[in-house]
């Protein structure tokens, strides 16, 4: 069942004097319930944005051009922001941010910090929001005891635990994770990975999953969405996408990736740098860096299309690009 579906959304960031930065730009995807997708690509591509325009807590100068969040088909983008902020964020829908330290209050007490966002979508008193908190750092590893700790007493993985058990003081449908394993040693990532699994089984939350690192996404994920320069160049089934990419930035990203059960080979850079959101090439994005490019890769923007019904690519040469990286 379809719980989250995505379509077309357009979200700039305007600058004065300058114009618009393209961040997301006409994106779709669905969500099912229990499912995790993954949303994968460069820093600068418009993950975080994505994010944040899902939750409505953007900046000023940000503006939703277009498209439809709907979620159980209800346009949640429709709605007046006091209903929005009552009924959908963080009940519905909440984020584990990117960057545990600076998400937290330096100066509150994690139980504190948790029991906070209880009390603001609930009408309960300080004493059960804590015990409440109490709860839900038990669930996600940490003694409850903690909950009395400052957030710089805590270790990297501790605190994003913490952030992981405050997006679930509301039991939310959807979770978002926006890179929830950076800055951590690989032991400690294992270990965030592993959590998230068991609380997605124990609650049946559905994941958006937002990651540079593929292989990661690939752990975790049923569905891939593989973002450049603002929009979806590669989805579809998570096994689809990584045996058989079409677009030759999916193949890039996962040249860049060490095989540790494969053959040795050379790990491949994609060369350049991802384009000035302000003024996004004519034509297919990727095409200036792309080694597959022919005059219309610069000319028009490809459709997405259909490579079979669990697999989509936005590339006019889908259909002998993997021939043509030798791949076949």
């Amino acid at each position: 069942m379809t719980l989250l579906e995505v379509k077309d959304l357009k979200m700039y960031y305007e600058i004065l004097g300058k114009g618009y930065v393209h961040a997301v730009d006409n994106i779709g995807f669905n969500l099912d319930k229990g499912e995790t997708i993954g949303i994968v690509g460069e820093s600068g591509c418009g993950k975080s944005s994505l994010a944040i325009t899902l939750l409505r807590i953007l900046p000023h100068n940000a503006k939703i051009l277009g498209g439809e969040v709907l979620l159980n088909n209800t346009n949640i983008l429709k709605m007046d922001m006091e209903r929005f902020r009552k009924n959908i964020r963080w009940r519905r829908i909440s984020m584990v941010f990117q960057g545990a330290m600076n998400a937290l209050n330096p100066v509150i007490k994690v139980g504190d910090q948790i029991a906070e966002a209880i009390m603001i979508h609930k009408n309960v008193g300080k004493k059960y929001a804590l015990k409440r908190a109490r709860r839900l750092l038990k669930m996600v590893g940490i003694e409850p005891s903690r909950a009395n700790n400052y957030p710089f007493e805590f270790s990297g993985g501790m605190r994003q635990r913490a952030m992981i058990a405050m997006a679930l003081a509301l039991n939310p449908d959807i979770l978002i994770a926006d890179e929830p394993t950076t800055a951590l040693d690989v032991i400690v990532q294992a270990q965030i990975l592993k959590l998230l699994k068991s609380l997605q089984r124990r609650l049946n939350l559905s994941i958006i999953l937002i990651s540079h690192d593929i292989s990661m996404v690939a752990e975790l994920s049923d569905k891939i969405a593989v973002m450049y320069a603002g929009q979806i160049v590669e989805y579809g089934d998570i096994k689809n996408v990584f045996l058989s990419p079409r677009h030759p930035y999916t193949m890039g990203l996962l040249s860049s990736v060490p095989n540790i059960k494969g053959k040795k080979r050379r790990l491949e850079s994609i060369k350049g740098v991802p384009p000035n959101l302000l003024a996004p090439p004519k034509g297919c994005r990727f095409h200036p860096r792309c080694p597959l490019k022919i005059d219309i890769c610069s000319e028009r923007e490809p459709e997405i299309v259909s490579v079979n019904s669990n697999h989509l690519v936005k590339c006019h040469r889908y259909m002998e690009s993997r021939r043509l990286m030798g791949l076949e």
